[in-house]
């Protein structure tokens, strides 16, 4: 039996998530469909990370086991065959069990990052519809970048869980988060060692807050301290988010593609 890694990059705009639904219209499902098609064998993936209805990813890593022997580019281009345009298999990598370690989509996952994409204008982009968010308030990045340095660290999570989520603890540590502006668009970086629903959107929704002057940046401590989802601001749209990069131990040699901004960036 060998064990297979794949790099996934999808637009979410068509799919009702990326877990598999009874309606079966969700990324899993039509990732699955594919490789059955390919492997004429039904195949089982896991994935690092859900994400939801209307969220991307420009690299999702999931992996599975099979008995068949294929070249890593054959899995690659074989699926790919049989994908909708909106996703795409970017990599294949065949993973070897390592001082009896055995690697695993999510539980091997070191950290996660994610992009949230924000179009700042008066007006709507048309050619950005699904693809990010929009505010049409002026937005000061600096106080954006002040106010999230408050949430660095080791923290409770609770006030930006969603109640729906099912994670076992809102202790999580946040690695960094950037604010990059060019233009009318605005980037946020989040890297984490994991993330509790709408957790990003939630952050997300914050920052607009206290960019556009409705609260002061140490606003964000108060919300963190408080552990209560009530005093946060509103969930914010899921069009701009991208789950861009799940961290691994180089021992595994996943042939990644490095971490960086969009490529319209």
């Amino acid at each position: 039996m060998r064990r297979i890694a794949l790099g996934v990059q999808y637009d979410g705009t068509p799919w009702n998530g990326y877990q598999k639904q009874p309606a079966r219209n969700t990324v899993q499902d039509k990732l699955e469909e594919a490789l059955a098609r390919f492997a004429c064998t039904p195949i089982a993936t896991t994935c690092a990370g859900r994400t939801d209805r209307g969220v991307h990813a420009t690299e999702q890593v999931v992996h599975f086991d099979t008995e068949l022997v294929r070249a890593e580019q054959s899995w690659v281009r074989g699926t790919n065959a049989f994908l909708p345009d909106s996703i795409t298999v970017r990599w294949a990598h065949e993973l070897p069990v390592l001082d009896g370690d055995e690697f695993h989509a999510r539980f091997a996952a070191r950290s996660r990052t994610y992009h949230y994409v924000l179009y700042n204008h008066p007006q709507p982009a048309a050619l950005l519809h699904g693809r990010a968010g929009w505010t049409f308030r002026p937005l000061d990045e600096h106080r954006m970048r002040e106010a999230a340095q408050h949430l660095i660290g080791t923290h409770d999570f609770s006030a930006f869980r969603s109640s729906d989520c099912q994670a076992k603890s809102p202790i999580k540590q946040m690695h960094e988060i950037s604010v990059e502006r060019k233009g009318d668009i605005i980037v946020f970086t989040l890297r984490a060692s994991a993330f509790l629903h709408h957790m990003v959107r939630n952050i997300v929704g914050c920052l607009v807050f206290i960019g556009t002057g409705r609260n002061e940046p140490g606003w964000m401590a108060e919300v963190l301290a408080g552990r209560n989802r009530d005093l946060a601001a509103p969930t914010f749209m899921p069009d701009g988010l991208y789950l861009a990069k799940i961290e691994y131990d180089a021992k595994w040699g996943l042939p990644q593609e490095p971490r960086s901004p969009l490529p319209w960036f």
